[in-house]
């Protein structure tokens, strides 16, 4: 589907927002039963799994892939905290986020401020680098050294992204502040460490270590990979948006960036309704039980780009953006549009605009 053509002239694309205003409202009674029928049974899918150990650990397994879904739906409610959709109240967002951060391994502020950028520069070629995936272009491939292709190309692999990837960013990557972050960054990135430690400190006390790794390991291994698969395919996906500063729009990349991930009802309500990616993107305010509201209630947003579970698959193959054609390609894809940093490029001779951009900012 083209994007172009999802905007009706009844509801411009551009109008859209402003619909969104009635599925903003906060229900606390909601956001406290989510919390009820998610940490509950994940606390309990937890010790289930740990008492199946004495029978088999392949007993175990089931129990505990399922408390990673329940991961990800705390970090739903993190996620929701970060955004100030989840209580009317901020301190209680921030407390919420705090603790839920702890549960998920990531610092509340951090996040916070990381997921912002990614929200304010979604799809903005020339402001990557902060909040989302790396990505290059065609040409900037074609630009880059063998050493930031080969970097390049290890992070895109799969088995990389989604195999080191669960480890790299949510057990180390979470543990370190950012440059340049406030202090009050800081200090909720310390007591979200501390209060890790003194988690999984008494838990290894309760349990023994063994018992804690071989429990716990599947669980954040499982829900950090999902996370990381969730994150990816919501923005990595055929007719997608990117586009340069002058040209790009925030509302078009919300609802032409971002994917309406269609999965079956128990895995969009163990995602916490996160398929409905370009309604969030449209309004980080709509809580996460409202997405689903506001996608049915508005026409335009129902004939987003939408994925499945079987062709969310093929953005496994996307290496690189294409500006000419405006969708996704392979290295192979890419192998012809490549010249030799030497070579003289047709559009060099006609003088017209160059089909490379200058590489982005480090």
């Amino acid at each position: 589907m083209n994007p172009s053509t999802k905007s009706p002239s009844v509801n411009p694309i551009a109008e859209l927002k402003k619909y969104m205003k009635p599925f903003e409202k906060t229900d606390s009674r909601a956001s406290i039963l989510q919390m009820v029928n998610t940490l509950v049974p994940l606390v309990l899918l937890w010790i289930g799994g740990y008492l199946l150990l004495s029978v088999s650990y392949w007993l175990a397994l089931p129990l505990l892939i399922v408390a990673a879904g329940f991961v990800i739906r705390t970090f739903i409610i993190f996620h929701d905290c970060c955004h100030g959709s989840f209580f009317k109240n901020k301190k209680a967002n921030d407390v919420v986020g705090t603790i839920t951060g702890v549960l998920t391994l990531m610092p509340y502020r951090k996040w916070k401020y990381s997921h912002s950028r990614h929200h304010a520069t979604s799809s903005n070629l020339d402001k990557r680098g902060e909040g989302d995936m790396w990505l290059l272009t065609v040409g900037e491939y074609a630009e880059a050294s063998f050493w930031k292709r080969l970097a390049y190309r290890c992070y895109r692999n799969p088995l990389i992204m989604f195999g080191l990837g669960p480890i790299l960013v949510f057990l180390i990557q979470s543990r370190f502040n950012r440059k340049g972050a406030k202090s009050s960054e800081r200090n909720n990135t310390y007591l979200t460490n501390v209060l890790i430690v003194l988690l999984y400190a008494a838990l290894i006390w309760a349990v023994g270590w063994q018992a804690f790794v071989l429990v716990q390991g599947p669980v954040m291994f499982v829900s950090g990979l999902l996370g990381i698969w969730l994150f990816y395919v919501q923005h990595q996906f055929e007719d997608s948006y990117f586009e340069h500063e002058e040209e790009w729009s925030y509302v078009q990349a919300a609802v032409e960036g971002s994917s309406y991930y269609k999965l079956p009802k128990p895995l969009q309500w163990i995602t916490g309704n996160i398929g409905f990616h370009h309604v969030h993107h449209l309004s980080p305010k709509v809580p996460n039980y409202n997405l689903e509201k506001a996608h049915d209630a508005s026409i335009p947003l129902q004939k987003a780009t939408t994925i499945t579970l079987r062709t969310s698959l093929e953005s496994l193959k996307f290496r690189l953006w294409d500006e000419d054609t405006k969708t996704f390609t392979g290295y192979r894809g890419a192998a012809s549009t490549v010249l030799p940093k030497t070579a003289v490029r047709p559009s060099d001779v006609l003088e017209t605009k160059t089909a490379h951009p200058l590489l982005p900012r480090e």
